[in-house]
């Protein structure tokens, strides 16, 4: 805090009017589910993006990232998308969110200061534009709810970006609670609330480093036909969490999708599966059962890496490297720790949760992966954390 306002106040001569942080996030599982109305687990954690604003006489628009030492300007009668605009495009949007919904904003300068990168993978983007959403409200004194400023970071991702609105990105942003994970339901547009009471554990974000490679269109399986597709596979259940679950039967599901290619077919069957490791994550958090919760964590990578094509060597190495660390490590049933691929794109994160006296020993495995690879993975402790506020 102190240091973000006096990066503040050196850059524009004045102390922030008022600040504002929201949490980095990473997925636990369902992420590339959305499109099919599917559910996601994600946790907000403690990688806090700080957004300092001040009010200006005018109407520009003046833009700083401390950990850049990078500068951009605009003002508040032009925002339009410019792509050398880069990080500053974040903020611009949510000001654009505004304005198309009918509220005048005033000029401002901006302060952004985190110490991760947006390019690591791990929400910071998410939490630039949410905090200073909070931020600008309340620099402006914009009376409007919670849904209505939903409404204004739609705008800025749709309108501005013309980009897709992930709720679970946003919920978690907000909604979170420290020592939690949230749920988001497509289908109920919701979001639920649960303990993340596995206190004897420790979570590490892992950015390997690897350089994003797209090997699949991954707009291709987002198609209506596709959707019916599933929707045919989906059955009412009132005992299960939701109220809904995909068919189980083999036969069933292989006749459904019979009508498409073998390429769409596995990954549309790694999207069922992955609804149902939700499901299961969900009821071990619940129940306070680490075994379920990790066979879910652990089973959601293998049915990424194996029907998405979505891991790489390097994040299968380093989880295969975590499964090493139990002293059974051929007894899946009852794993100890576990670990998946996280992050944008197809690879470069994983996260890991470990029983403290593994900690160390995976962080020596970095050491290796540096010798094998020749990337340097940067390793971070983090621990859920409350979603946005102002301080």
């Amino acid at each position: 805090m102190d240091e973000i306002i006096e990066a503040h106040r050196k850059e524009y001569g004045v102390p922030p009017d008022v600040t504002a942080v929201a949490p980095g996030r990473f997925h636990l599982i369902g992420e590339h589910s959305w499109f099919f109305k599917d559910k996601t687990l994600s946790m907000a954690v403690d990688l806090p993006v700080y957004v300092a604003i001040s009010r200006r006489e005018d109407s520009n628009l003046r833009f700083y990232f401390v950990q850049l030492d990078d500068r951009k300007r605009g003002s508040t009668a032009s925002l339009k998308f410019r792509k050398e605009d880069k990080w500053a495009n974040a903020l611009k949007s949510v000001i654009y969110g505004f304005s198309s919904g009918g509220f005048d904003c005033c000029g401002m300068n901006f302060t952004i200061y985190t110490k991760i990168l947006p390019s690591a993978g791990f929400g910071i983007t998410t939490a630039i534009k949410i905090a200073a959403t909070w931020a600008v409200r309340e620099l402006n004194s914009f009376r409007c709810s919670e849904d209505v400023l939903l409404q204004v970071i739609e705008r800025a991702n749709k309108l501005y970006y013309g980009a897709i609105n992930l709720k679970a990105d946003n919920f978690t942003a907000i909604y979170a609670k420290d020592n939690s994970v949230v749920l988001t339901d497509y289908a109920k547009n919701t979001c639920d609330i649960i303990p993340f009471n596995f206190s004897d554990r420790v979570i590490l974000l892992t950015d390997a480093r690897v350089p994003r490679v797209t090997t699949w269109n991954e707009e291709s399986l987002q198609q209506p036909e596709n959707v019916l597709l599933l929707g045919e596979l989906k059955e009412q259940r009132s005992n299960v969490y939701g109220g809904w679950r995909y068919e189980e039967s083999g036969a069933e599901r292989n006749e459904v999708l019979s009508v498409v290619n073998e390429d769409t077919r596995r990954r549309l069957i790694c999207v069922i599966n992955e609804h149902r490791y939700v499901l299961d994550a969900q009821a071990g958090l619940v129940s306070n059962d680490f075994a379920m919760f990790a066979r879910a964590v652990n089973r959601s990578h293998k049915n990424l890496r194996d029907l998405y094509d979505l891991s790489c060597p390097e994040i299968d190495w380093l989880l295969k490297r975590v499964q090493e660390l139990d002293l059974s490590p051929d007894d899946l049933r009852n794993p100890v720790n576990c670990g998946r691929v996280t992050g944008k794109g197809f690879g470069r994160c994983a996260y890991t949760i470990l029983r403290s006296g593994d900690v160390e020993r995976y962080k020596e495995k970095l050491l290796d992966y540096e010798r094998i690879f020749g990337f340097r993975a940067s390793c971070y402790e983090v621990k859920p954390m409350r979603g946005v506020h102002l301080l």
